[in-house]
């Protein structure tokens, strides 16, 4: 069974957040939109979604998906964080997930983004983080194998591969006052898959790119095959994941 856990994660932190009924939300480094959309079905038709993303390829994708799904509540802008033309007047929200990490300075990035939002409003962050990662207690050498390729790549690109336990004091330094800080379990057992393999394919060129394995030290067409086996012999759970969460509102 393919899981994706992290979108469960997200789905839940927005809600306890407070993202609702007829707010207008920020979606920081929004991509192809994909918290974009479930961001526009807790605000619903009232509500207003604006995404933000310096890459001109998910800006153009993440329109066409919003044209597909009929979503007239989500608009996407081109531009670096916080850079919102004035006319997109105060926001009630800004959200953002697995943005905060790739910041030369998070601080000056959330505390450009809280020039968009009024008063009292909320911020909420999503990061990923390599501290605790990988876990198991039976070995598994893919695993940490897989997990390096992946860490290893994001921390020469320049991301902060600690940013979930720095999220908290990134969010204070900036001026706002934090609500809650949590973090999750990606757990993988023999009987559930996650996206490690879609990921790394995903990452493929840049991995290499970067000098952390060759296309053939992975191998990616048996990557997934050779990951379950690894897992199933060793009758193991693993964890692959942590994600932090974090919400923190704006001084009224």
């Amino acid at each position: 069974m393919l899981i994706d856990v992290v979108d469960e994660m997200t789905g839940r932190l927005l809600a306890d957040a407070g993202i609702g009924a007829g707010m207008r939300v920020v979606d920081a480094g929004c991509g192809r939109g994909d918290v974009s959309r479930m961001i526009a079905q807790l605000v619903g038709a009232q509500g207003q979604v604006v995404g933000v993303d310096r890459d001109a390829p998910s800006i153009a994708a993440a329109r066409e998906r919003a044209r597909e799904l009929g979503l007239s509540n989500m608009t996407f802008a081109e531009g670096d964080l916080g850079a919102l033309a004035p006319e997109h007047g105060h926001f009630d929200a800004v959200v953002g997930r697995r943005v905060l990490m790739y910041q030369p300075d998070g601080v000056a990035a959330v505390r450009s983004l809280s020039r968009a939002l009024r008063p009292g409003g909320v911020v909420v962050f999503q990061e990923h983080d390599a501290t605790m990662v990988p876990a198991s207690v039976a070995p598994l050498p893919l695993h940490e194998r897989v997990s390096h390729w992946i860490w290893r790549t994001v921390e020469r690109e320049g991301a902060d591969i600690h940013m979930g336990f720095h999220l908290a004091a990134v969010l204070e330094q900036a001026g706002l006052d934090v609500v809650r800080v949590r973090a999750e379990a990606v757990v993988q057992t023999p009987r559930t898959r996650y996206r490690t393999v879609a990921i790394v394919r995903a990452m493929l060129p840049r991995i290499v790119q970067r000098g952390v394995a060759t296309e053939a030290e992975i191998d990616v067409d048996t990557l997934e095959e050779r990951l379950m086996e690894e897992r199933t012999k060793a009758n193991a759970t693993y964890i692959s994941d942590m994600v932090f969460g974090a919400w923190a509102r704006k001084p009224a």
